[in-house]
């Protein structure tokens, strides 16, 4: 294992070494199987047994009432773009089946690139329109830039939409929502008062398990892809409220659109997330990886390390803007803990930064090509020794110029 580097990436992201040794031996015989795991029926009792476990360690760990839902597909955040609209408006036909399209109303949160790609898509597919309650850019530094979560009062949510949609960490971007309530840049889960039932979706993919999820059950919807924190790509995992459950052929039959069975959450949920052939090696996988998580003590543990983690390398980003070598990209309070975004101000700065890191052995450090720059993915399998690494690079090089 000698070989292996430092893995800053955003996605599929670094796993545990232990957990991908583990996983070796399940390839070639898979509880005592004698069958692999890659090899066998995702129907046979072994792997459902395995698959409540995982599902009860996400549950337990995550603190998930019954009055929802643990759910596992395909396609990641993006196929939940729609997933989610096309549910959720299924949802709002059968308790408003007199309801015109142009008054269904799809609130969007947009505070960087995949809660505009989410709002996107929910404009395409159409059903309803599209309010954007409140957009980040205008309370940026230069007013076009993802840089901030505004503050409450920037928000201007619908009377009954059909879906609240915000996304909890922007990958691309570095932004996140403060877990701390008393934050200004948290979620306003204040303005949901008024509702028992709350049509909100959370999109969680990259700081799922990172840390517990406020107001858990307030949620109607809470997805992520498993490759930033807990696996390989090509499993996606849900979290629904059992309320958004419905029959999507009888909202069709009222007039909203058709929902593809393997997109049905009810379908999912009546057939115990195996109606067909689900990601078998990554469930395996991130079964392994929350197993792990649970003897070290969960999301609460994770919360503390991401946290050291985090602060240390906006430390060494706050000491390189006084120098004049570094700039953050986010404003202070909104930068995500996840995914730590700066620039290397100066003519060929930032080739150097990333060459010199490469030649140490810490690889994937380059921002998204998007918006360029330095992204440093600090995910759950990420160590605080090998942050360590990274911070003491940092300051050589800022000593060296």
């Amino acid at each position: 294992m000698s070989d292996r580097v430092i893995n800053f990436g955003a996605g599929p992201s670094a796993l545990p070494e232990s957990v991908l040794q583990e996983a070796t031996q399940g390839l070639l015989n898979f509880n005592g199987t004698g069958i692999g795991i890659a090899e066998i029926s995702h129907r046979s009792k072994e792997f459902t047994a395995f698959l409540a476990e995982v599902e009860g360690l996400i549950r337990t760990q995550l603190d998930v009432p019954q009055t929802h839902s643990i759910l596992f597909t395909q396609g990641g955040g993006s196929a939940q773009f729609s997933a989610i609209v096309l549910n959720l408006l299924a949802r709002h036909r059968l308790l408003h089946p007199d309801l015109p399209n142009d008054e269904r109303v799809m609130d969007y949160v947009i505070t960087g690139s995949w809660s505009k790609k989410a709002a996107d898509e929910a404009r395409r597919l159409g059903g309803g329109k599209v309010n954007v309650a409140v957009d980040a850019r205008p309370y940026s530094k230069d007013g076009k830039s993802f840089d901030n979560i505004p503050a409450h009062d920037a928000y201007s949510l619908s009377p009954d939409p059909a879906l609240i949609f915000y996304c909890e960490n922007e990958t691309v971007d570095g932004v996140q929502f403060a877990s701390d309530a008393s934050s200004p840049s948290s979620f306003p889960f204040h303005l949901l008062a008024n509702s028992t039932l709350p049509p909100l979706v959370g999109d969680y993919s990259s700081s799922f398990m990172s840390r517990p999820i406020p107001r858990l059950a307030d949620h109607a919807v809470i997805y992520a892809g498993a490759q930033k924190n807990i696996g390989p790509a090509g499993l996606t995992i849900l979290i629904v409220r059992k309320d958004c459950l419905v029959d999507v052929d009888a909202a069709a039959k009222l007039g909203a659109a058709p929902v593809p069975f393997t997109m049905a959450y009810k379908t999912l949920a009546d057939n115990v997330s195996v109606y067909n052939t689900p990601s078998v090696l990554p469930i395996y996988i991130s079964g392994l990886v929350l197993r792990r998580s649970q003897q070290l003590g969960g999301v609460k543990y994770y919360e503390e390390l991401n946290k050291k983690k985090a602060d240390k390398v906006y430390a060494a980003i706050k000491e390189g803007e006084a120098k004049g070598v570094f700039r953050a990209k986010v404003k202070e309070g909104s930068g995500s803990q996840m995914n730590v975004v700066f620039d290397v101000v100066g003519d060929g700065a930032e080739a150097k930064f990333i060459s010199g890191a490469e030649a140490l052995g810490m690889k994937a450090i380059k921002g998204h090509r998007s918006v360029g720059g330095i992204r440093i993915s600090l995910y759950n399998a990420v160590t605080e020794e090998q942050t360590d690494v990274l911070v003491a690079y940092m300051k050589d090089f800022l000593a060296q110029l």
